[in-house]
Parts: structure tokens; sequence; C-alpha cells
């Protein structure tokens, strides 16, 4: 996702600070970001460090002035019943999904709130309402992004700020997590169906760093599921110990045994998964947002030279 939205924003000529534990993607992401157009900065650091996270932030302000957008993405999962999950790995999945949002909120807001400007992504998820099974850590940590939002949005409308926070909520996006989330269940795993792709999300954030809103919603799943969450929750309970399982998993691809949970994998993945095939290249529902005053202006003079030609009739 972090790519996808990277190769947005650098073909809007942007100045980027790459955030990241691996050398060769951060390497590799930021040669696409100067051919692209922008400028790029290699921040190698774990968002789960506040100290790093403090220091890349300065360091985007020593080299810039300013930071203008802040974007939080990173993220890690394990895909495995509760009763087989560790301490550790609970603590590792917030460290990195929750706290890593936290750290890097603070680190922007140390240096938005002086200017009394700035943007704030939170990259979330439909998990962050409506839970599955397989990843308690990561449901649980989206939901705690969500609550950490809410409470900062509330603050900093009460101080009279200017700094905006947009959470965009996702649907399951084709991205390589599915070959380096730790996996304990035997086959490959892969997002729930339907899938899009990162283009569709980089789209999204770009909307929202232009057009901030308290949340974004992409793809019509993410909206069934949050809706469906506030007026059928019992019923998606069942759904999900039905159907929930087997979604998350396909013996179409072999399974994996290494994963990225405490340190990176060596090379560079890109932004695509492996699921191609049957990603969403484009999203209606966000298509809509995107152009809703057009079509509501448009609709709007439709109905006016409607009423025009029944008075000249």
């Amino acid at each position: 996702m972090g790519r996808a939205i990277v190769r947005e924003l650098a073909s809007h000529g942007a100045r980027i600070g790459l955030i990241a534990r691996g050398l060769d993607a951060l390497a590799a992401t930021a040669e696409e970001v100067n051919t692209l157009g922008g400028e790029a900065l290699v921040l190698q650091a774990d968002v789960s460090d506040a100290r790093a996270i403090n220091a890349a932030a300065d360091a985007v302000v020593a080299r810039w002035g300013r930071i203008d957008v802040w974007i939080n993405n990173a993220m890690t999962s394990v895909l495995s019943p509760i009763a087989e999950m560790t301490k550790d790995e609970f603590a590792r999945v917030t460290d990195v999904t929750y706290l890593g949002t936290v750290h890097g909120t603070l680190a922007a807001l140390r240096h938005m709130r002086p200017r009394d400007a700035g943007t704030i992504i939170q990259i979330g998820s439909a998990l962050a309402y409506r839970s599955i099974p397989l990843q308690s850590a990561y449901c649980a940590a989206k939901a705690a992004v969500r609550g950490f939002t809410d409470s900062l949005r509330s603050e900093l409308i009460h101080d009279g700020s200017k700094v905006a926070v947009t959470m965009v909520q996702l649907p399951a996006v084709n991205t390589p997590q599915f070959t380096t989330l730790r996996n304990r269940m035997g086959k490959h795993a892969m997002p729930v169906p339907p899938i899009y792709q990162p283009e569709v999300i980089a789209k999204g954030v770009m909307y929202a760093i232009d057009h901030p809103k308290r949340e974004l919603w992409i793809g019509k799943p993410t909206v069934k599921a949050i809706l469906g969450q506030r007026v059928i929750p019992g019923v998606l309970d069942r759904h999900l110990a039905s159907r929930g399982y087997d979604g998350q998993l396909t013996d179409e691809l072999p399974p994996t045994w290494t994963d990225s949970l405490y340190a990176p994998l060596p090379g560079d993945r890109g932004a695509h998964g492996d699921f191609d095939s049957i990603a969403h290249p484009h999203s209606f529902e966000l298509w809509l947002r995107m152009h809703r005053a057009a079509l509501l202006a448009g609709a709007g003079a439709t109905l006016l030279a409607l009423a025009t030609w029944r008075r000249l009739r």
C-alpha cells in the first residue's frame, strides 16, 4: 500500500520521507520516486521505536523545512487462531500497527501544531469496525487506531487547530503482505474477496489529502462491513465463523514459512501481491465520492432544466 501511495505522490512532484525497516525496498522506492519526478529521503526506522520516528520527522523538517502530510501506513499481522497466539506476537502486532500509528501521529503533530497546518492520514481498514477470525491482533490494533484517532480529532477541534486528520478505511487489497505475514495455518494466505489493487487506495489517499474528511470508505465491501456491523453484528459473527477461515486461505499457491514480523525480509516486493488476476483496478464507490460535487451539480442543472421545460409547455 505504501509503495503505491508513494508512486502516486511522486507523480505529483512530492518530496517524500520514506520510513521503513528494509534497505532493499527503501532503495528501490527512492529510485522510483526520483524517476517519477519526486524527491526522496530514505529514513530507515521501525515505527515501533518512538525515538526513531521522532528523529525521522526531524530529518524531514531539517531537509525541507516542514511536514505538510504525514501518512501512517505500517502494519503487520499473524494469521492464527487466538488460542495458538503468543503474548509476544500480540505485543509485536500492537507495537507496529497501533503504537506505530501513535508514534507517527505524535511526531507529525510536534511539527504541525506550531504552524497550525498539516494533514495526517491514518490508513485504516474495514476491520477497524468488523473483526474477522484468524487476525485478532491486527483487527484489535486497527480498532485501537480508530479509537485513538477519534480522541485526537475531538481534541484538535477543542483547540481550534487547523491540523486535519482523515482515517481511510480499506477493503481487501492485493499487497505482498499475504506472503510476509506470520502464518500458522498451513496454507497460503489471501485477502478476502472482493480484492482491490493498491493503486485504488493510492488515489483515495491522494483525494483525502486534497479534500480532508473525517473518514473515507473505499470499496463496496468496506461500506457493507461497517454498516453491517452497526445493524446485524450477530449475523456477521456466524457468517464469518462459517466462511471467514477458508476465505483467507488458498491452495493455489504454496504455503509460506518465513515472515517479516520481527525483521524485514530481504529484497523488494513492490506494491502488488499474488492476486492480480482477481483484483479490481477501480472502485465505483470511490469514484462517486471523488466526483460527488460534479454529479450533484449536474443533477441540479438537470432538475432546473426539467422545471424550466415544464413551465414553457
